[in-house]
């Protein structure tokens, strides 16, 4: 039977602005060149995500052909990719995403890119359940890529960016638990203010509080990204206007990776990664994660230093690894990131 051809979506002006109207982006595979005069120019591509770090990654897992690994966050599957590379062929790697939509897709693409189940295996769980993704399997390396994917970011009807609007959602796994519109009407304002704080460091955290709680008791709304940015931007319109546009940007930015960590239990998640960790990795073992904001960097320092008095781990990462400038330049969604590791006892 005749494939029905689909036209693609038409578009006002000479660019695409909307995420569905991005056609080449979505498509990388069949529109590669103008895929990587995007990437060239400081952007990323919508519906795509860049692996931060690889070099350095890879420098710090120094894996072989034979070895068995585990990726707890496969997102767009970049490091998994890179990671497969180095088997050659040879060996094993794991890999989890709770992401039901994104994982299915990278799954596809890996597997028409040659790795299929003999040498991949993704499941779809919770790296917080390390100990369970090969049982009685001890691995070579271990890599943790804690960023939310730009797939996800990009796309409005997830609900993690305010820069257009979508339903509030931020969940990972869209099928299950609540959103964080539904999360905001069972806060009060202190439980509020305090989860502003301990997940986001924001020094407005009082102020938007009260911004959310006094519409909702209002009988107004919350249930858009653009609904919650505007609550921000008036929360913080006290400040001198020469200084407002950026800060209301970073109050944003700051608001929305509350709720995310908050509506899927991202810290906790993490903990409970960490102190597994080490039931998992040979001896020799290496481990490596990489960070986006100083709550998640300071688990990671803590659990490490913990694990290495201990003498679980025989060496950690002294500081932080930065990407470097140029890489930054490329993918300024790097600009945050911190790699730190651990060798297994």
């Amino acid at each position: 039977m005749e494939q029905e051809h689909k036209r693609r979506v038409r578009y006002q002006g000479t660019h695409p602005r909307n995420f569905q109207e991005k056609y080449k982006e979505l498509n990388p595979e069949k529109y590669r060149s103008d895929v990587e005069k995007i990437i060239q120019s400081g952007k990323t591509p919508a519906g795509m995500h860049i692996p931060i770090m690889v070099e350095e990654i890879l420098d710090v897992l120094q894996i072989q052909p034979g070895m068995t690994g585990y990726d707890a966050t496969l997102g767009y599957g970049g490091h998994t990719r890179k990671m497969l590379e180095q088997l050659q062929g040879q060996g094993h790697l794991y890999s989890t995403d709770v992401d039901p939509v994104e994982s299915e897709k990278t799954r596809a693409r890996l597997a028409e890119l040659g790795y299929g189940p003999e040498i991949l295996t993704i499941r779809r769980m919770n790296f917080s359940q390390v100990d369970q993704v090969a049982p009685g399997e001890a691995f070579d390396f271990v890599l943790a890529d804690l960023g939310v994917s730009s797939m996800q970011i990009d796309d409005p009807g997830r609900g993690f960016t305010f820069k257009r609007d979508g339903p509030l959602d931020l969940r990972l796994d869209p099928t299950t638990g609540i959103t964080a519109a539904q999360r905001l009407r069972e806060l009060d304002e202190e439980e509020l203010t305090a989860l502003l704080v301990e997940n986001a460091d924001e020094p407005y955290a009082e102020r938007i509080a009260k911004g959310v709680l006094g519409t909702l008791k209002g009988g107004g709304r919350v249930e858009t990204t653009r609904q919650l940015a505007a609550i921000v931007e008036e929360a913080l319109s006290f400040l001198p206007q020469a200084e407002r546009k950026e800060a209301v940007k970073k109050s944003c930015q700051r608001t929305f990776q509350a709720l995310r960590i908050d509506v899927n239990s991202e810290f906790e998640a993490l903990y409970a990664f960490l102190e597994k960790l080490p039931g998992v990795l040979k001896s020799g073992g290496r481990a490596a994660v990489l960070t986006f904001h100083s709550g998640e960097d300071r688990l990671v320092k803590k659990a490490f230093k913990q694990h290495l008095r201990e003498g679980l781990y025989r060496e950690i990462a002294g500081d932080v690894t930065r990407p470097s400038a140029q890489e930054c330049f490329q993918n300024p969604r790097a600009r945050s990131t911190k790699l730190r590791w651990a060798v297994r006892a």
